[in-house]
């Protein structure tokens, strides 16, 4: 990997985490009243307001993997850092379809959506096993 791509997969997750803290400050400030208007039964209403949570907490500490993907792509070996490049790709499609999932559901009440939600939790795991398999292998020192 070029320093050039690990540099882009560093601001990539910059982008994210701060659409994370976005979606986080609107899901304290915006989202709660929404949400109170929208689903009239109390318990069903925290739960949509957990769903948010959950998928902004996923959001932004995801976001920090694809840094830490990226950071530890600038000192990886020439032609060493394919898993850490995979890596951030699941963490960014996971946070996508995981957090995205869950912050649709929370605005539009489509249950369904609950049923995509695991995909984008098994691209998180994915990511996670690239990275460690990065690791053991010795992606960042050849």
């Amino acid at each position: 990997m070029t320093p050039r791509s690990a540099r882009r997969l560093v601001a990539a997750g910059a982008v994210l985490g701060g659409l994370g803290v976005a979606c986080g400050a609107f899901g304290a400030h915006g989202v709660a009243g929404f949400v109170v208007e929208r689903y009239p039964d109390a318990a069903l209403a925290a739960r949509r307001l957990e769903n948010w949570q959950t998928a902004a907490d996923y959001h932004l500490w995801h976001a920090l993997a694809v840094i830490a993907c990226g950071l530890l792509a600038l000192h990886a070996a020439p032609g060493r850092g394919g898993a850490l490049t995979a890596a951030a790709g699941c963490f960014a499609a996971g946070v996508l379809v995981f957090s995205g999932s869950l912050y649709l559901l929370t605005l539009t009440g489509l249950t369904w959506l609950g049923a995509v939600t695991p995909i984008g939790g098994v691209l998180l795991m994915l990511g996670w096993a690239l990275l460690a398999w990065a690791a053991w292998r010795g992606g960042a020192d050849g």
